[in-house]
C-alpha cells in the first residue's frame, strides 16, 4: 500500500487535500467578495402540462447565489426544489424567466456550449445512480471515457479523486460491496471529474443514516473550502441546512417564501412554512410543566415563567440576567445553538422572590434577549 492509500484505510476518514497534485485535480477557484454573483434567477417560472391541465412547479423565482458559497434550497415534497435545481444545468427548461451563470443567459447556449456548461456543473443524487455491474473505477471514469479523455489521463484522474473522497483502495470494488456513505463518495468523485465550478446536490444525504450524513456533509464542506466550488443543495431537512449552508431559500408551492442568511432564517422565521420546517428542531415546553402552568399565581411558591428568544443579536448571559431580574432564577429548559457564529434559540427561565411585577421582569430581560414572552406561572410540584 502506498503512502496515500495508507491515509485512507478507513473509508469514512476525511481526506487530506494537501495530498492532491496540482496538475490533475479540480483546481481551487478564488472565492470573490460576497457581491460576486455566480448564479442569478430572474422571474423563473416552470409549468408542466399534464392530462389534467397545466401544473405550476415554479412561480416567479428571483434569487442570487454567490460564488463559492454553499446555498440551500429547502421545502416540503412537491415544493419545486428539484425543478429549480435542474434548471441550473438545463435539465429543466423554464417556462419563463432567465437563469444566468457568470452573467450568461444559459437558455441561449447552443448544443456545443450547453455541453461545455454541463461539464462545469457536477451533480450528486439521493440514490447514488451508480451502475451495479461496474466497479468503482468504472463508475467514476465513465464521464471521462465519454468525453474522449485518454486512458492514462483517466486513470490518474480517478486515482486522485478516489483519494480526495477517502476511497483509495476501493477502485475494483463493486457498488454492492459498499456502504451507503461509500456509494455517495463514489457519486461525489464522479461529479468532480470535469473540474466543475458548481456542484449540485439533489437530496444527497436523505438516504443515509445520521452519522454517515455528518461525514458526507463534512466532506462537502471541505471540498467547498479547498476547491472553492459553489455548492447548491436541496433538502427537506432543516438540520442539513443548519450544518452546512451559509444562505437558504424556502420554497412553498413553487414560490420563494423566505430567504436569507441561515442564522437569520433560523433565528426569526417569518413564514409559516419555515416555522413548520423548523418545528422538529425547536424545544417545546414539556407536558408536565404545561400541565402546571397557570395564568396567575395560586400559591406563594408558584414561579413566573419567561421565554427568552435569541435570534442571533444578543448572547445569552445568565449571570447578567440574574442581576437584572433579582430573586431566584431557574433554568427549566431550552435550546441555544451557534449558527454562523450567532446564538440562536431560546431559554425558559423561572423567577421567584423578585420584587418586580411580571411585566417589569419581562422589560428588564428584554435588555439581554431579542424577545421575551411571559408564559405564566408554574405551580409548585
Amino acid at each position: 500500500m502506498n503512502s496515500r492509500a495508507a491515509q485512507y484505510k478507513q473509508a469514512d476518514d476525511l481526506p487530506d487535500f494537501s495530498l492532491l497534485s496540482a496538475s490533475s485535480t479540480p483546481q481551487p477557484v478564488a472565492v470573490q467578495e460576497p457581491a460576486d454573483i455566480h448564479l442569478r434567477f430572474e422571474g423563473v417560472s416552470k409549468t408542466y402540462l399534464t392530462a389534467q391541465g397545466p401544473v405550476p412547479a415554479l412561480q416567479s423565482i428571483d434569487l442570487e447565489i454567490r460564488r463559492g458559497e454553499i446555498f440551500g434550497i429547502i421545502g416540503r415534497s412537491g415544493a419545486g426544489k428539484s425543478s429549480l435545481l435542474r434548471t441550473i444545468n438545463r435539465l429543466e427548461q423554464p417556462s419563463s424567466g432567465r437563469i444566468l451563470i457568470d452573467g450568461t443567459d444559459i437558455a441561449k447556449l447552443d448544443e456545443n456550449r450547453l455541453v461545455a456548461l454541463r461539464r462545469r456543473i457536477g451533480m450528486i443524487f439521493q440514490h447514488f445512480n451508480l451502475m451495479s455491474a461496474k466497479t468503482v473505477r468504472d463508475n467514476v471514469e465513465l464521464p471521462l471515457r465519454v468525453a474522449g479523455v485518454p486512458r492514462e489521463a483517466r486513470r490518474r484522474k480517478v486515482d486522485e479523486l478516489l483519494a480526495l473522497v477517502g476511497l483509495d483502495g476501493k477502485h475494483d470494488v463493486y457498488p454492492a460491496q459498499l456502504s451507503g456513505g461509500q456509494k455517495q463518495r463514489v457519486g461525489i468523485a464522479r461529479a468532480l471529474v470535469h473540474n466543475p465550478e458548481i456542484l449540485l446536490c439533489d437530496e444527497a444525504t436523505s438516504a443515509l443514516d445520521p452519522e454517515t450524513t455528518q461525514a458526507i456533509l463534512a466532506l462537502l464542506r471541505e471540498i467547498n473550502r479547498s476547491l472553492g466550488l459553489t455548492i447548491v443543495l436541496i433538502t427537506h431537512e432543516m438540520a442539513v441546512i443548519r450544518e452546512i449552508c451559509q444562505r437558504v431559500v424556502v420554497l412553498e408551492k413553487g414560490q420563494a417564501v423566505e430567504q436569507g442568511a441561515v442564522w437569520q432564517v433560523f433565528g426569526e422565521p417569518h413564514h409559516a412554512t419555515t416555522r413548520s420546517l423548523l418545528a422538529p428542531l425547536r424545544y417545546d415546553l414539556p407536558a408536565d410543566l404545561q400541565a402546571r402552568l397557570r395564568q396567575q399565581p395560586e400559591q406563594p411558591e408558584d414561579t413566573l415563567l419567561l421565554d427568552l428568544l435569541f435570534t442571533g443579536i444578543h448572547e445569552p448571559d445568565l449571570a447578567a440576567l440574574g442581576n437584572v431580574l433579582g430573586g431566584r432564577i431557574g433554568l427549566l429548559g431550552g435550546n441555544v445553538e451557534r449558527i454562523q457564529g450567532r446564538a440562536v434559540g431560546h431559554l425558559l427561565l423561572t423567577v421567584a422572590g423578585s420584587s418586580l411585577t411580571a411585566n417589569e421582569l419581562a422589560n428588564q430581560a428584554r435588555h439581554l434577549a431579542d424577545r421575551v414572552e411571559v408564559l405564566g406561572y408554574v405551580a409548585a410540584a
